[in-house]
């Protein structure tokens, strides 16, 4: 019976990945062996977990054994000690960067662009000193304006400028981390696939994308299908929240399945973080360690 599971499991993985990828992704498609070895590495973004400080958070994030931490961005050039203090002897490590920069670079003003480039830069700096996967990026939010048109020229315009804080990124040995957001928060970036073909279009090692399950609840007619069109080279972090009210996962029902995603980060052999970026309707103390759970055992069910 397990060998004729494994056989389904690897023909139907086969299809999809013949599907959005041709002979170049089966040639990165993951082993039936190679799937069940994939490890789920949870992150917790800084606000995830109880604590009045870094210690007492991370005291809580070992003994559920949580391995990443996500801090945000803005001032973390000046908390670079702090952090890695609170790490010294840990089994934690920084996984992404949440955003934290100023201004947007499909801004109309040269100044508003810079500001957002200059402020990257800071960010990356420090990202690259505490061993960041990469700092994360939007575009442009659908509240931000003036905004450079939803053109060709606009997509030519901003491979260039990833290009360039790509470059930059790797220099310091991290990435920068495209997010693709719903329609209802930004205009142009919104599908995994999107994020990935601008990522290939550069052709730069220190550009990236993410895949986030909220935004993907509304984009992706399938989480699976989304993660296998950014395939292992692109995608280097996963946002995690309830699929309803972006909150913890497990409190929106039976609505909080992520088996589909999670087969598909398995399939291309994720190695990255899956970092939890969502609310907290009901009792922390009960509903993050239910959530966890839920995760794990989605986990070893995809």
């Amino acid at each position: 019976m397990t060998n004729r599971r494994n056989f389904l499991r690897a023909s139907l993985s086969t299809a999809a990945l013949a599907a959005v990828g041709g002979n170049a992704a089966l040639a990165s498609y993951s082993t039936p062996q190679e799937i069940n070895e994939v490890e789920l590495k949870i992150s917790f973004q800084e606000g995830t977990a109880p604590g009045s400080n870094l210690n007492e958070k991370f005291d809580y994030m070992e003994k559920m054994g949580i391995v990443g931490f996500e801090p945000g961005g803005r001032g973390l050039s000046g908390r670079v000690k702090e952090i890695k203090d609170a790490l010294n002897g840990r089994n934690i490590k920084v996984s992404a960067i949440c955003a934290g920069f100023q201004g947007f670079i499909l801004s109309t003003d040269p100044a508003v662009r810079k500001q957002c480039v200059d402020t990257m830069h800071e960010i990356l700096t420090a990202a690259g000193e505490l061993g960041s996967t990469g700092v994360i990026i939007v575009p442009a939010f659908n509240r931000q304006e003036p905004v450079m048109p939803h053109t060709q020229e606009t997509r030519d315009f901003l491979c260039q400028q990833f290009d360039e804080m790509g470059k930059f990124a790797v220099e310091h040995g991290t990435t920068v981390i495209l997010e693709p957001l719903n329609r209802k928060e930004a205009f142009y970036l919104r599908q995994v696939a999107d994020a990935a073909s601008i990522c290939r279009d550069i052709n730069n090692p220190g550009v990236k994308c993410l895949g986030d399950f909220w935004h993907m609840t509304f984009e992706e007619t399938c989480d699976m299908s989304a993660f296998l069109s950014a395939g292992k080279e692109y995608l280097q972090h996963v946002h995690m929240a309830s699929r309803k009210r972006r909150s913890m996962p497990g409190e929106d029902g039976d609505a909080d399945n992520y088996v589909n995603g999670f087969k598909g980060l398995k399939m291309i052999g994720y190695d990255k973080y899956v970092s939890f970026e969502c609310g907290c309707k009901g009792d922390r103390n009960v509903v993050l360690p239910a959530a966890v759970e839920l995760l794990r055992k989605q986990w070893k069910e995809a």
